[in-house]
This record gives C-alpha cells, structure tokens and sequence, in this order.
C-alpha cells in the first residue's frame, strides 16, 4: 500500500532542526527572503527565520560593555566592551561569554569617517571582514553608509548601504544599491530609558542573515552619529 511522503519544510527553512522559538516571526515578506545563507561574521549567527534583538545602550559602562544585545527572551548574545577596556578608535564585539567576536577599528584621517572590521581581536589586514564610510562627507538629516565586505577590493559599488536617520536614531541596511532590506532598527521610547539614561533599539534582522553583522554596523553608525553631536560621554 502506498504511503505518502513526509511533509516538507517551508520554502527557506533548513530540512531537519527545531521550529523557530516562541516569540519569533514564522514569515517575512517574500521580497526580503534571500536565496541562502549570507553569513559576514559566522554561519552560527545566522538563522532561517527573522530575528528579533533588543539592543541596550548605558550612559555608564565601566565594567558590563556600552551595548548589550539580547533576543526576544531576554537572553545575552552580544556585547560591546566599554572605552575603560580600549582605546578611543577601537571597539570589539563580544559574545554572551565574552569571546571576541568583531574587533571595529576607526581610520585615522580619513574624510568619509572610515571603519573597518577584523574578525576576533585581529587588526591584520588578512582578518578585515568588512569596511564601512560614510557615503558622502557632508550628510545633513540622515547618515548613510556604504560597506564593503574585504573581496570588494575596487570598492566601486557597495555590497551593503546602511540609511540612517540623525534625529529618529533609526536605519535600514539594505543590499547594495537595492530596496532589498535585510535588517531594520527603531529606538524604543520609554519613561524607564530616560530615567536610566541610556538608549534602546529594536532590531529586526531578516531570515539568512548575520546579526553579528548587523550589529557591528548599528555601532559603528552610533559611533559615527555621536561624532557628529559632538558629545564623546554619550
């Protein structure tokens, strides 16, 4: 007798492996799907459905790092050491563990506010995952930045393009050139923020891609914003 076959994954999830966790977005519209895996950081931060990050900036942060990044659970996955462990221009992501993850390093007098990132702790040229500019040295309301992953040597056109607001502490990081959103952050307002002074943002990051990436980038955007207000104890 015959059997029917076993029922199949959705289009964009892997063939075997636990559904998404509670909370999580099971969809995402089908123009923001990429075909696979898009992974600047690591594969493991990755995942086939939309993740959803909370991302917590201190006023004062001598010990726990500037940022801590958590899922919708609560539970720590990111952070960025504070200033009192680095030097000005430098910044490193860090895991749950505080394994370093991303070292961000600023270029020293460079017109277009240049960062570049190297995996672990390396600053070596063979370890650059990824540069991020400005895309154009005066920028009024919005801050945009063009990155580059390390094989786009020629730089003539960017692999990823982040469109941030100044004043809305919000962006958009997109593929290239194209509306082909891959992640989205707002600010979160709220009367517990302003009280402990420190900011938060949602972060949306679509299916199949690198929320180490994408956060990288969120903190490489609020560095160069809080260089333009000019407020460096921000």
């Amino acid at each position: 007798m015959a059997t029917n076959p076993p029922p199949q994954p959705p289009m964009g999830y892997p063939p075997t492996g636990p559904p998404p966790p509670m909370g999580y977005p099971q969809s995402a519209p089908p123009s923001t799907l990429p075909v696979g895996c898009v992974a600047v950081v690591g594969q493991q931060y990755c995942a086939p459905y939309p993740v959803d990050l909370t991302v917590r900036k201190k006023a004062l942060s001598l010990s726990e790092g500037d940022f801590e990044v958590t899922d919708v659970n609560g539970v720590l996955l990111l952070k960025v050491r504070g200033k009192v462990f680095s030097i000005r221009d430098r910044r490193v992501l860090v895991d749950g563990a505080g394994n370093p993850i991303v070292t961000m390093r600023r270029k020293i007098m460079t017109v277009h506010d240049r960062w570049e990132a190297y995996r672990g702790e390396s600053t070596n040229s063979s370890d650059l995952l990824f540069t991020a500019k400005k895309s154009s040295f005066i920028q009024l309301l919005k801050t945009q930045l063009d990155v580059f992953l390390a094989s786009n040597t020629s730089e003539n056109v960017c692999d990823f393009k982040v469109k941030g607001s100044f004043f809305e502490r919000s962006c958009t990081i997109c593929v290239g050139e194209s509306n082909t959103i891959i992640a989205q952050m707002k600010r979160k307002y709220t009367v517990s923020n302003v009280l402990l002074g420190r900011d938060t943002f949602g972060v949306t990051v679509y299916p199949n891609f690198d929320y180490a990436f994408v956060v990288t980038l969120v903190v490489i955007l609020d560095e160069i914003n809080r260089d333009r207000m000019g407020d460096d104890a921000k």
